[in-house]
C-alpha cells in the first residue's frame, strides 16, 4: 500500500497506533476506541496545519477530549448493563506482553480498576502513567490547569495503588498456569482445577444479557470450580481451547462449532489464579472474531 501524500492524512497514520491505545485505556472498548478514531479523524481534517506546532499533542488532545464525552456516555450505559461488565477482549501480539509495564496497564484487572475512576481521573491517569505525558500536555487535553492536574494525578495514583494487583507478573508464569488451566479442564481434571485457584479467586463472566453468564460475581475457589465444572464434559467435543494473548497477557480462546465464543483471561498472584474473567458477549468477540478470520 503506498504512503499516505496529504501531510494531514499522513500524520493521523504516523499516531494512529498510539491514538487507538489512548482512546482504548479510556473507554475499555475497541469498538468505541474505533469510533473515537473516526471522530479525531473528522477534527483533525478540518485543522490549519500550519497553526499547529505539535502534531501528535494536537491529534492526542482531541482523542482524549473525544474519548471523555464517550466514556461519560459509557458510564451512564454501563450502569444499566446486565451482569458484570468486563472490557472488550484485545488480541495483541507476543511482543507487547514482553513490554511488562505496558501488559500491566493493558490487562483486565488493570482495566477494570481503571473503571473505578472518574473520567477525568482515568484520562489524566492514562495521559500521565501509561504514556508519561508532561503535566502541561495534559492540561491542554483535558482542559484543565496543569496545577489542578498534578492534584487529579496523585488523587488517581493513589486510588489506582491502592486496588491494582499487588506484583507485575511475568508472561511465563502467566503462561505456565493458563496451560495447566487448560489441562484440567480440556480433561476433566476437577481437582487440578482446584489446585491452581487460590482459596478467595473471584470469576467475573460478562454475557451482557445475551448469552448465559454468571449474574453476579462468584468468589471462592469451590464456587468457581462448581461453575467451571459444568462446561468441562464439552470440551474435545463441542469446545476446544486456543492459547493466545490479550490485552498483552496469555490468555485462552474458547471455540464452539469454530466460532470465538469465550475468551479467558486470569490474573495470577503468588502462583496462583485470584481473578478469572470470562468474556461471553457476542457484541464484544465480533472485533476479534473478524480478526482472526482475516489472518487465516
Amino acid at each position: 500500500m503506498s504512503e499516505p501524500t496529504d501531510p494531514a492524512t499522513a500524520a493521523f497514520v504516523a499516531h494512529r497506533n498510539l491514538l487507538f491505545t489512548v482512546a482504548y485505556e479510556m473507554l475499555g472498548s475497541a469498538a468505541d476506541a474505533e469510533d473515537v478514531l473516526q471522530e479525531t479523524w473528522m477534527k483533525w481534517m478540518a485543522v490549519d496545519l500550519g497553526a499547529v506546532r505539535d502534531q501528535r499533542a494536537y491529534l492526542v488532545r482531541i482523542t482524549t477530549r473525544q474519548s471523555l464525552t464517550r466514556l461519560r456516555t459509557l458510564g451512564r450505559r454501563r450502569e444499566s448493563y446486565v451482569g458484570p461488565w468486563l472490557p472488550e477482549p484485545l488480541l495483541t501480539t507476543p511482543d507487547v506482553a514482553e513490554d511488562v509495564e505496558l501488559a500491566d496497564n493493558m490487562s483486565m484487572a488493570m482495566l477494570l480498576v481503571l473503571e473505578t475512576l472518574a473520567p477525568t481521573e482515568r484520562a489524566v491517569f492514562v495521559l500521565r502513567e501509561v504514556f508519561d505525558l508532561g503535566y502541561d500536555e495534559i492540561a491542554e487535553a483535558v482542559e484543565k490547569t496543569p496545577a489542578a492536574v498534578r492534584q487529579i494525578a496523585h488523587r488517581a495514583r493513589t486510588h489506582v495503588a491502592a486496588r491494582r494487583p499487588r506484583g507485575v507478573v511475568s508472561p511465563a508464569e502467566t503462561r505456565d498456569a493458563l496451560a495447566a488451566f487448560q489441562r484440567a479442564i480440556e480433561t476433566g481434571d476437577l481437582q487440578g482445577l482446584l489446585d491452581l485457584l487460590a482459596p478467595d479467586v473471584v470469576l467475573l463472566g460478562d454475557g451482557g444479557g445475551v448469552k448465559e453468564a454468571a449474574p453476579q460475581p462468584i468468589v471462592g475457589s469451590a464456587a468457581v470450580a462448581r461453575l467451571l465444572s459444568a462446561g468441562l464434559p464439552r470440551f474435545g467435543n463441542a469446545l476446544t481451547a486456543e492459547p493466545v494473548d490479550i490485552n498483552g497477557s496469555p490468555a485462552l480462546i474458547i471455540r464452539s462449532a469454530g466460532l470465538v465464543d469465550d475468551v479467558v483471561a486470569m490474573r495470577i498472584d503468588n502462583g496462583r489464579v485470584t481473578g478469572l474473567y470470562i468474556v461471553r458477549n457476542p457484541h464484544k468477540l465480533e472485533r476479534m472474531q473478524k480478526e482472526i478470520t482475516l489472518s487465516r
